[in-house]
């Protein structure tokens, strides 16, 4: 068989390795018009066997995390042919037990974690996996609940046997209100494939993230994803009006409402959401959706310094105001990076420092004078110093994909160092820095990129192997120089499993306390995605 070529943004990347995970090879979403609810399918063929161009994914069998994190099995059952049998009953042809196939939902797709789990479970329903929770709480069985698998902390793979629970086949669209914007899915909608379907009424989803090819709404809700729009349509803390989740003991608890204000008791839909899985399974959400703008347009500016970036941001944040829907930041090194590993070009000429603006809006005339007044003060004042503007849908998404296909490229170099931080403005850039004079030429490249409008750095690192001695060099490093300023060691990828053990950096001891007695609480065994976001305790 051919080799098959990578797809061709960061989006499609995660979608294929997902597909090529599921056996398939096609990665097409045909909506289905009935009157039944909506459901997205992928196209499948029969080949199971892959060969991807990519050096980055053409590697040796993947350390086990728990080897290579020294890392103890909890108290937990281990499965037995009489688990299989009942789960076998209960889920006719959706029980997966076939090692091959289960290489891809146990490995991270940055190759950083893989697991050992020997079962995969294939639900539809709310109800099944309920019956699936309530039987693994009985026989002390531990279970990894998972999306997409698109985490990037190893908070969406086993680190032991755990069961996978896989939410793809929950991928129904209940119902959509055109009028208030409410939409109410299964948790295994892929994130693009409801963007797909509200388009076509004139909404859109609050949120935008690069992996949207292939993560799932219920993971995103899940990690607290952030993404490209969150300084104009916030966090899903806001966005997300109820929630069905499945406890660990396998009760249904039905917050599932649809309405923006509910003040009657305890808002416990906010428990779920960032949890990572670790206090229930998130199987059904209802969300608020924006409207879709109808004039878009994008700019790629290029800045000398970094304090212009920030002023570029202070004149954005004024000029543009409610059309300003993302302003996004890259160093050069990252331009240098798309450039040798993807052969992308730089659409203005070479600076040490862009940034990108997005303005969405409901009339182009209007915002299309609101952005030349603002790109002509800051090129006038010498903010700025060269640019250009898209107002084509395909120069728009070929300047995007500079940006969302950054972590594509990075895998090019081999192993990827991972660090999503939130820093106050002031010192945003200066971690790069010092982090560059330490890890010096131990490392292959450090880039910098990320949500400048919501103050949230990716910081990545890159050797062409795993090599510990770098990890040293990096951590704790990077989680104290980011405490020591106010910073958040994880801004929305999570704590999963790389991060659990640096939580103290970001929260105090009370507070990591009583989030371990709501673990105690609602999830008394521990069952529910082990050895994640919390410290070790929850592995034992």
């Amino acid at each position: 068989m051919a080799p098959l070529r990578l797809p061709v943004s960061m989006g499609y990347l995660r979608q294929y390795l997902t597909l090529m995970k599921n056996g398939r090879t096609v990665a097409s979403y045909t909506r289905m018009h009935a009157k039944s609810p909506v459901m997205y399918q992928h196209s499948s063929v029969q080949s199971r066997r892959f060969c991807l161009q990519s050096r980055s994914l053409q590697k040796e069998e993947l350390e086990l995390t728990s080897v290579r994190y020294n890392v103890q099995r909890g108290d937990f059952a281990r499965i037995s042919s009489e688990d299989v049998a009942v789960f076998e009953k209960l889920l006719p042809g959706r029980v997966i037990a076939d090692p091959e196939e289960l290489v891809g939902y146990n490995t991270d797709w940055l190759r950083m974690c893989r697991g050992n789990s020997k079962l995969l479970l294939r639900p539809k329903t709310t109800e099944e996996v309920s019956e699936i929770v309530k039987y693994c709480d009985s026989r002390n069985l531990a279970v990894m609940p998972q999306g997409g698998n698109t985490g990037l902390v190893g908070g969406s793979v086993p680190v032991f046997d755990e069961i996978i629970i896989s939410t793809s086949l929950m991928n129904k669209i209940v119902s959509v209100d055109e009028i208030s914007g409410t939409l109410v899915c299964q948790a295994g909608c892929v994130l693009e494939a409801l963007n797909t379907h509200l388009s076509d009424i004139g909404l859109m989803m609050p949120l935008d993230l690069g992996a949207k090819g292939s993560c799932q709404i219920g993971g995103n809700i899940s990690t607290n994803a952030g993404g490209l729009r969150l300084m104009r349509y916030g966090s899903l803390h806001g966005s997300v009006l109820g929630l069905e989740v499945v406890q660990a003991d396998g009760t249904i608890l039905d917050c599932l409402s649809t309405l923006r204000k509910d003040n009657t008791g305890y808002d416990l839909k906010q428990l779920f959401i960032g949890s990572e899985g670790t206090l229930g399974i998130i199987t059904a959400v209802s969300i608020l959706c924006p409207r879709k703008p109808q004039s878009i347009n994008l700019a790629i500016l290029g800045v000398s310094n970094f304090e212009n970036c920030l002023k570029a941001l202070k004149e954005a944040k004024g000029m543009l105001g409610e059309i300003l829907s993302a302003f996004e930041f890259m160093d050069s090194p990252c331009i240098d990076l798309v450039r040798s590993n993807l052969k992308l070009s730089n659409p203005i000429s070479d600076k040490p420092f862009y940034v990108l603006i997005e303005t969405a809006g409901s009339n182009g005339t209007h915002d299309e004078e609101k952005l030349n007044l603002f790109l002509e003060k800051v090129l006038g004042e010498g903010i700025v110093e060269d640019g250009t503007v898209a107002t084509d849908s395909t120069k728009i998404q070929s300047i995007w994909s500079i940006r969302e296909r950054l972590a594509e490229a990075l895998l090019h170099d081999g192993y990827v160092y991972k660090y999503d931080i939130s820093l106050p403005l002031a010192n945003f850039y200066d971690l790069v820095v010092d982090m560059r004079e330490r890890v010096d030429d131990s490392a292959t490249r450090v880039v910098a990129y990320g949500h400048l409008g919501d103050g949230n750095l990716h910081l990545n690192i890159t050797s062409p192997t795993y090599d510990h001695d770098l990890l040293d060099k990096i951590e704790p490093f990077i989680y104290e120089w980011t405490s020591r300023y106010k910073g958040s060691i994880s801004a929305e990828h999570g704590l999963g499993f790389k991060k659990k053990d640096f939580i103290h950096f970001s929260k105090t001891q009370n507070a990591v306390e009583l989030m371990q007695k709501i673990k105690d609480l609602m999830d008394p065994k521990g069952i529910l995605n082990p050895y994640k976001m919390l410290p070790e305790k929850y592995g034992d």
